[in-house]
C-alpha cells in the first residue's frame, strides 16, 4: 500500500504517514486505533496488542522472517540529544516540539538587510524538519554558507542556534511564534557576527516565508533542500513587497524617537508583528 492510499483510507496528512514511515513521530493513540483497525481488515487477527511485540516477532505475523545479520555489519548507535544545549531548556522544547513541530516544518525563504552593504536586501533558503531526537532541525544557507542549527520553540516564541558548517561560526534567531495550526509567515532578530575584517557583533530584523511542505520522503526533502540552498540569495529591486522592506530597514534610536518616525531600540514586537499561520493544515507548494 502506498503512503497516499494509507493517508487516504485512514484520513490523515501523507506526510503524517511518511514521518510515521522514517520513525520521527508515533502515532497518536487515536490514529493508531485506526491504523490497527485497517491492518486487521486486511489481517484477520490483528490487535493493538501485535504492536508490543519485538519487530522481528510481529513480522512474523504477517509471514516475514528477519533478514540474516551479517558479521560484518558494525553496530550503530541510536541518535542522541544534541551535546551542549541546556537540559532543562531542551526538556521544554522537546515537549513543546512534540505537540507543534509540524505548525512550523517546511521549507522556508528569509528576507533580511545586508550589513555590508546598506540597503540591499538578501534571501537565504532552507528547511525545518523534526529530528529523530525530537528537536527542530534548523538549515538555512546562501551564497556558499551553510547554517545548520535547531530550533527551540518556548513560550510561544521560537529561539534558534545555527552555525556556520565551515567555520563554526554561531548566529542566534528570535522569532515571533503562531498560536494556529501552520506558520506561514514568521518575523524576528538575528544576532551574528557581520562578515567584514572585524566580525562586528551585529543585530538585524529577518522574516521569514513558508514556500514549500515536506513530503515526508527524507531523502526527497534532503534533495529538495539542497536545490533551494542554491539558490540566488540577491534579491532582485523591487522583488520584495514594500510592507517587508519597511519592516527590514526602520529608523531606530533617539532621533528616531524624538520624530516619531521610529523606535529607541531595535524589537520584534508582538504589536508590529508579522507573523502568521493558517488554522487548517493547508499545503503550500513549492
Amino acid at each position: 500500500m502506498s503512503r497516499g492510499r494509507l493517508a487516504a483510507d485512514l484520513g490523515v496528512d501523507k506526510s503524517l504517514v511518511g514521518r510515521w514511515a522514517s520513525g520521527t513521530v508515533t502515532p497518536s493513540a487515536h490514529n493508531l486505533e485506526n491504523l490497527t483497525r485497517l491492518i486487521a481488515s486486511r489481517q484477520p487477527g490483528f490487535t493493538m496488542l501485535h504492536w508490543d511485540r519485538e519487530l522481528d516477532e510481529l513480522g512474523r505475523v504477517f509471514g516475514v522472517e528477519p533478514a540474516p545479520t551479517p558479521a560484518t555489519v558494525s553496530y550503530i548507535p541510536p541518535p542522541v540529544a544534541p551535546v551542549g544545549l541546556p537540559l532543562p531548556g531542551l526538556d521544554l522544547a522537546r515537549l513543546v516540539t512534540e505537540r507543534r513541530a509540524g505548525t512550523y516544518e517546511g521549507f522556508w525563504r528569509s528576507t533580511r538587510p545586508s550589513i555590508a552593504m546598506p540597503g540591499r536586501l538578501f534571501h537565504d533558503h532552507g528547511m525545518i524538519r523534526r529530528g529523530p531526537d525530537g528537536i527542530l532541525q534548523f538549515t538555512m544557507g546562501g551564497s556558499g554558507l551553510l547554517f545548520d542549527g535547531w530550533m527551540l520553540p518556548v513560550e510561544g516564541q521560537l529561539f534558534a542556534i545555527l552555525f556556520d558548517t565551515v567555520g563554526q561560526t554561531p548566529v542566534f534567531l528570535i522569532f515571533n511564534g503562531v498560536a494556529l495550526h501552520k506558520a506561514t509567515q514568521l518575523d524576528g532578530l538575528i544576532l551574528a557576527a557581520a562578515l567584514n575584517a572585524a566580525r562586528t557583533p551585529s543585530a538585524y530584523p529577518v522574516v521569514l516565508e513558508r514556500i514549500g511542505d515536506l513530503t515526508g520522503d527524507c531523502e526527497a526533502d534532503d534533495a529538495r533542500c539542497q536545490e533551494l540552498l542554491a539558490s540566488d540569495p540577491a534579491a532582485p529591486d523591487g522583488s520584495v513587497p514594500e510592507d517587508i522592506r519597511r519592516h527590514l530597514i526602520r529608523d531606530i534610536g533617539p532621533e528616531a524617537v524624538k520624530s516619531g518616525a521610529g523606535e529607541l531600540f531595535l524589537l520584534s514586537s508582538w504589536a508590529n508583528s508579522l507573523s502568521r499561520g493558517l488554522s487548517t493544515g493547508g499545503h503550500l507548494q513549492g
